[in-house]
C-alpha cells in the first residue's frame, strides 16, 4: 500500500508558475504508473497528467498542453506536476494518485490517492 502527499499548491496570479510535488512511501514507487487529477469548484474531479512508471509515457489533458509538465524521480519516490502560465480556471484542488501497470486518464482506474493541495490563480 502506497501513501501519496502532496504540496506546493498556492495562490498565484494569472500567468504565473507553481510547481506541485506528490511524495510516495509505503510501498515501491517505481512499480506505479501515476496521475495528476484536479477538482474546481463545483466540478466533478477530472484528468490532468499522467506518466508511466519509466517516465517514457506521458499523457495530458488539452486544456494544459504546453503549461504543464509532468516528471517523476523513482530515486526520490517523487512526481512533480511544473505548472506554467497558469489561468483562473486552473484553480483547483490538485490530487496524485497511482496504480500498477500503465498510465491511465480514468479516475477508477486508480488505487492510491493524496489528500490534494489547493491551487489558486487569481485574475
Amino acid at each position: 500500500q502506497v501513501q501519496l502527499v502532496e504540496s506546493g499548491g498556492g495562490l498565484v496570479q494569472a500567468g504565473g508558475s507553481l510547481r506541485l510535488s506528490c511524495a510516495a512511501s509505503g510501498g515501491t514507487f517505481s512499480m506505479y504508473a501515476m496521475g495528476w487529477f484536479r477538482q474546481a469548484p463545483g466540478k466533478e474531479r477530472a484528468f490532468v497528467a499522467a506518466i508511466s512508471i519509466g517516465g517514457g509515457i506521458i499523457n495530458y489533458e488539452d486544456s494544459v498542453k504546453g503549461r504543464f509538465t509532468i516528471s517523476r524521480d523513482n530515486a526520490k519516490n517523487t512526481m512533480y506536476l511544473q505548472m506554467n502560465t497558469l489561468k483562473p480556471e486552473d484553480t483547483a484542488v490538485y490530487y496524485c494518485a497511482g496504480r500498477g501497470g500503465r498510465p491511465e486518464r480514468l479516475i477508477n482506474k486508480y488505487d492510491y490517492w493524496g489528500q490534494g493541495t489547493q491551487v489558486t490563480v487569481s485574475s
